[in-house]
């Protein structure tokens, strides 16, 4: 569990939301203490008496430094150059604005002694809802991170060890009483940018920022908030990504209803809240997409594909015609990942065989997973089979599949497991001619 800084903030208040505040009121030094959204635009058409034009300025400019510098220096540190020209320009003109020091006292010379937070149950389930989100919005940010970083590189990431080391780097910050880490778009991509192409650039990002509070600290104070707030705006303008927004929104009607309602609960509710609702709706048009996905083909006639026989030497029989016109054999293949959400679906599918063959086929192959609920209505045909003196035989189950199957009772001597297709084909027919009517189940 991670620990913020104390800001004056309550406590389970997001981390996003207090930078949001923080930017709207340093970046135009307006005095603001409301919190949602509407009373917030409420009072900053109230606050705007109180604005401070030297802040305003000073952030104003300290953007037009940061877009001038990428355009026509992008491997310049654009931020950096900011910065210092804001706290150049603040000092030496005496500028009316609040900086680091008169707001805060300045930054500390030294990490402070890792301990342990106090815990206690009410805590715990107090910022649990907060936990989440933030495990999930960095675990999202920092593999989407390394995706662009990917793209840009031309190499792959490892996704377990770049969530293994942010678990880590979390639980190391908390002990120093830091905040929640997580891998950035914005710096990432100025690092690949800058000539970066491997962790060694990351690692000495962290000893640069150490050297600096153990070196510079006393420097920072005079580092201006309205400057903080013109990166924060840059940034956050450069997060939007109003290209993927629009995209998202045209794709699908599922992808624009989750997009939307996340959206608008973060900015007129709260983030948590919009993490957690958009991350379950999420969930459930996935849920959907895969039941969806989930098909049953009759394969009656079945035809297989032609290639070449006994005369190359692989061994395989001339093709039997007899295969495409059997009327003792109905042959079905399921394909799709088969769960819950499909369930229905396919014993629909199976209910509605008008023939009562002597013998069914169901060919598995194509089906990666298998729930219980799936191997139940697998199960449940076998038995209905069973009523109508009708054999079933099941092809291509892998082996976790089969395993499943089996322990929802899917197993001979009611129904019986062939590897391949012609496999089963070749048994059902067998069966079938070996008494005329249907023999006794065997126990392969």
């Amino acid at each position: 569990m991670t620990r913020r800084r104390s800001s004056g903030a309550p406590p389970g208040r997001p981390a996003a939301a207090l930078i949001w505040g923080r930017f709207k009121r340093h970046f135009w030094g307006v005095l603001l203490r409301q919190r949602q959204i509407v009373p917030k635009v409420e009072a900053l058409v109230a606050a705007l008496p109180t604005v401070n034009v030297a802040a305003a300025a000073v952030a104003a400019s300290g953007i037009a430094v940061i877009v001038l510098v990428r355009r026509f220096q992008p491997h310049w540190p654009a931020f950096l150059i900011a910065v210092v020209l804001a706290s150049l320009a603040a000092t030496l003109l005496g500028l009316p604005v609040e900086t680091i020091g008169t707001r805060f006292g300045g930054l500390p010379q030294a990490l402070p002694a890792p301990k342990l937070p106090t815990l206690f149950l009410d805590k715990l389930i107090a910022v649990l809802p907060a936990a989440l989100s933030f495990a999930l919005l960095g675990a999202i940010e920092s593999l989407l991170s390394a995706v662009v970083a990917d793209s840009m590189t031309g190499r792959r990431h490892r996704s377990n060890a770049e969530l293994l080391a942010q678990g880590i780097a979390n639980i190391g910050s908390a002990l120093f009483g830091g905040i929640c880490v997580t891998g950035t778009i914005a710096r990432t991509a100025t690092n690949v940018r800058a000539g970066a192409r491997g962790p060694v650039a990351g690692m000495l990002h962290a000893v640069f920022l150490l050297l600096f509070m153990l070196v510079a600290a006393p420097l920072a104070s005079y580092i201006p908030l309205a400057a903080l707030a013109a990166v924060l705006a840059v940034v956050a303008w450069n997060m939007a990504e109003k290209h993927a927004f629009v995209t998202l929104v045209r794709a699908s009607r599922g992808d624009a209803i989750v997009l939307l309602v996340t959206f608008l609960l973060v900015v007129f509710r709260d983030l948590t809240e919009g993490i957690l609702v958009g991350f379950s709706l999420g969930a459930l048009l996935f849920l959907h997409r895969m039941a969806l996905s989930v098909e049953v083909d009759s394969l009656r006639p079945v035809v297989e594909e032609d290639v070449p026989d006994m005369a190359n030497g692989n061994g395989r029989p001339p093709y039997d015609p007899k295969l495409a016109t059997d009327p003792d054999i109905a042959v079905y293949r399921i394909s799709g990942a088969f769960f819950f959400g499909a369930a229905a679906g396919v014993a629909a599918a199976l209910d509605r065989i008008g023939e009562h063959p002597k013998a069914y086929v169901i060919d598995v192959s194509a089906v990666p997973v298998i729930d219980s609920t799936a191997a139940a209505t697998i199960e449940g045909f076998v038995r209905k089979a069973r009523r109508q003196s009708a054999s079933v035989y099941v092809s291509g189950a892998r082996p976790a599949v089969r395993r499943v199957l089996l322990t929802h009772g899917v197993r001979p001597p009611h129904a019986r497991f062939r590897t391949k297709l012609t496999e089963a084909l070749d048994a059902a027919r067998r069966n079938i001619k070996g008494s005329g009517e249907l023999a006794p189940p065997d126990s392969a």
